[in-house]
Formats: structure tokens, C-alpha cells, sequence
């Protein structure tokens, strides 16, 4: 008579799926919202300058330093430590000869001299500051 019971008997052998669900949704809600960041990188705020629009090669070669004074190099983050060696890299496989070099205006400009300084040091001796045009007052 015991085993007619309910809870008693057999095992109950289902899987309860709510945890597993509340977790997917929380993974789906955190990779929808971080898939723009993922495209757009990081804002970097560059300076004003009047100069004309320089033509453009297939191959160019931006490194940007951001407001927090990490590196990107064609929006993938790189160390400084390792920047010679990378762009020693990548003017031997590609042929690379000038870089363009973006900064944010935050950034103070001897740790821009510091970074302009190695990249000479690799023998890419063209470098082009990227400035954005002056806003209209």
C-alpha cells in the first residue's frame, strides 16, 4: 500500500529544464547586447586639424591609441612591448610602407612621441596622423 502513495515508488527521472532556460536567456540577452561594441571597437576622439584628404592604399596600416592608452592595430588590441615586433611582422610579409597613426586627443604627446618613436624604429618611416576636420562655429 506504500507504493500506491504519491512521492513514493519509482524515481522521478525528469530533467528540470527552468534553470537551463534562465541561463540561455541570460546568455542570449548578454550576446545581443555586446554584439555592436564587437563591430564598432572603441570611440576615440581625435583631434582637429585642416589639411586635405590624403589617396588611400588597399593595404593600410592603422594603430590607434585609445583614451586609456591601449593599442589597436587595424582594431586588434595589441601590447606596446610587442609593437616593433609586430609591425617588423607585417612590413615583411605585406610590404607595408607608411602607417597611419590616431590618437585621442586625451592622450598626452609624449606617449604619442614614445609610440611614433618605435614605429620608426621598425623601419616604417612615413607615419600620418589621422585628425578629423575642425567643427563649423
Amino acid at each position: 500500500m506504500v507504493a500506491n502513495r504519491p512521492g513514493h515508488g519509482k524515481p522521478v527521472s525528469e530533467i528540470n529544464v527552468t534553470p537551463l532556460v534562465d541561463v540561455m536567456l541570460v546568455l542570449l540577452i548578454i550576446f545581443m547586447v555586446s554584439a555592436p561594441m564587437m563591430k564598432e571597437g572603441m570611440k576615440v576622439d581625435l583631434p582637429e586639424a585642416e589639411a586635405r584628404a590624403l589617396q588611400t592604399q588597399t593595404q593600410d596600416l592603422t594603430i590607434t591609441i585609445n583614451q586609456d592608452r591601449t593599442l589597436d592595430i587595424n582594431g586588434s588590441p595589441i601590447d606596446l612591448a610587442r609593437l616593433d615586433v609586430i609591425l617588423e611582422q607585417i612590413r615583411e610579409q605585406r610590404g607595408v610602407e607608411s602607417v597611419y597613426l590616431q590618437a585621442d586627443k586625451s592622450i598626452p604627446y609624449g606617449y604619442v612621441v614614445e609610440v611614433m618613436s618605435l614605429i620608426r624604429s621598425t623601419g616604417l618611416t612615413k607615419i600620418g596622423l589621422v585628425t578629423q576636420p575642425p567643427t563649423k562655429k
